[in-house]
């Protein structure tokens, strides 16, 4: 699924305009993403969460040379689905927990 059609999907909803779903659409991502810059969690129940993972400063490999390279330590996404997410994708798992 795209940002299109997750557009579509939200003016399908009720009587928006295209204009108005774009403007929904980015507003929740946008919120999203200046939490996770400022160091906040996300954390939306029966779907997930999303924070920010520090990695640590690393020696990699070149694939092609072997050479060694610094990899400095960044700041990622992560997304962690909660349970109720996981039983909606794999819903025969679900059935042999119970």
């Amino acid at each position: 699924m795209t940002k299109a059609d997750l557009v579509e999907k939200v003016t399908g909803l009720g009587d928006l305009t295209r204009k108005d779903g774009e403007v929904i659409v980015e507003t929740i991502f946008g919120s999203v993403i200046g939490a996770l810059q400022s160091g906040d969690k996300i954390e939306i129940r029966g779907f997930g969460s999303f924070r920010i993972r520090q990695r640590n400063p690393r020696i990699g490999r070149n694939p092609k040379t072997g050479a060694r390279v610094d990899v400095p330590a960044k700041r990622v996404p992560y997304f962690k689905p909660s349970k109720e997410l996981r039983d909606l994708v794999n819903p025969g798992e679900a059935a042999k927990a119970s």
